[in-house]
């Protein structure tokens, strides 16, 4: 089982030297992958109180920017897995995607991973100009322009939402494809999973429930005629792990070592990597959270 960090975006700051630490710690600790939140606008909730919408964030959250964040990291780490989970393909040109995550591939020698998801605020559908009723059924279609174009010097595609003639990336990721992960709870995801993705996002413990979804999506993926086996699953384990109040996470903090007796248990159901989630968590500084991805990783390896 491959164990990752997620990049605590919301409260690492915007000091290079901080990223930069924060990268190579988990590089030197052993992770294997480090994992990335995507949002570009962040709205002020109290002029858009008429929308129905549970607002997880708001414009004082903090988000770097997933490819150009990569691209930095490219720099300053050496072999580390650059994992987006999720970077909201809706709402963005699929060509220009499709560029960045090559170019990204490149510059790490093939260490990117590409999870996607569909997103569910509708005001930054609205600023980058695309539409949010239709990010579900566009998202097929942009996962085979996107491995077209990282798999074939010149591309011809005339589909429902997208048109290319006669024209290509250059360069090509090292990867080909690379390889595109899905996020998402609702079943039409699963299926979607289980059709074209190379994997998976779960949020949610491990317990009879996980092992019921997980069974599910292992039957689609055999009614899809693919091996179960081709599909991955990343689990995510939080260190502030509750129901919803107020649109964030909240209730208990539990400690890196109850995080990593609940990453066994998703290693025992089929997991085959977990993420843990140091965000929200009262770490009140980088080092904190430093310490707890050190902490969590000892209580593994020991």
């Amino acid at each position: 089982m491959k164990i990752g960090v997620t990049f605590p975006q919301l409260e690492i700051g915007t000091d290079p030297a901080v990223i930069t630490s924060f990268a190579q710690t988990a590089e030197d600790l052993g992770y294997d992958h480090i994992t990335v939140y995507d949002h570009v606008l962040g709205v002020d909730v109290s002029a858009h109180s008429s929308k129905r919408v549970r607002w997880a964030y708001d414009n004082a959250s903090l988000f770097h920017e997933p490819m150009v964040l990569y691209g930095f990291l490219a720099a300053v780490t050496q072999r580390i897995e650059l994992n987006t989970a999720v970077l909201i393909l809706g709402q963005r040109q699929t060509v220009l995607v499709a560029k960045q995550a090559a170019e990204v591939d490149v510059l790490t020698g093939g260490r990117l991973r590409l999870g996607i998801g569909t997103g569910w605020n509708p005001v930054e559908y609205e600023a980058l100009n695309e539409d949010f009723h239709t990010r579900g059924a566009r998202c097929e279609e942009q996962i085979e322009v996107l491995r077209a174009l990282w798999t074939q010097e010149v591309v011809t595609f005339d589909g429902r939402w997208h048109k290319i003639t006669a024209a290509g990336l250059n360069p090509l990721p090292v990867q080909r494809p690379i390889p595109i992960w899905i996020g998402g709870f609702a079943d039409v995801v699963l299926k979607r999973v289980a059709r074209i993705g190379d994997g998976w996002y779960p949020m949610f413990p491990p317990d009879d429930n996980a092992r019921e979804i997980l069974a599910r999506l292992r039957q689609y993926t055999r009614d899809a005629g693919r091996d179960p086996s081709e599909v991955g699953i990343e689990a995510r384990v939080s260190m502030n792990w509750g129901p919803p109040a107020g649109g964030r996470l909240s209730a208990d903090v539990r400690s890196p070592e109850a995080c990593a007796e609940e990453a066994v248990r998703w290693g025992e159901i089929g997991a085959t990597h977990v993420t843990l989630n140091t965000m929200d968590a009262r770490l009140e500084t980088p080092d904190d959270h430093l310490d707890a991805i050190r902490r969590f990783k000892a209580a593994l390896d020991g």
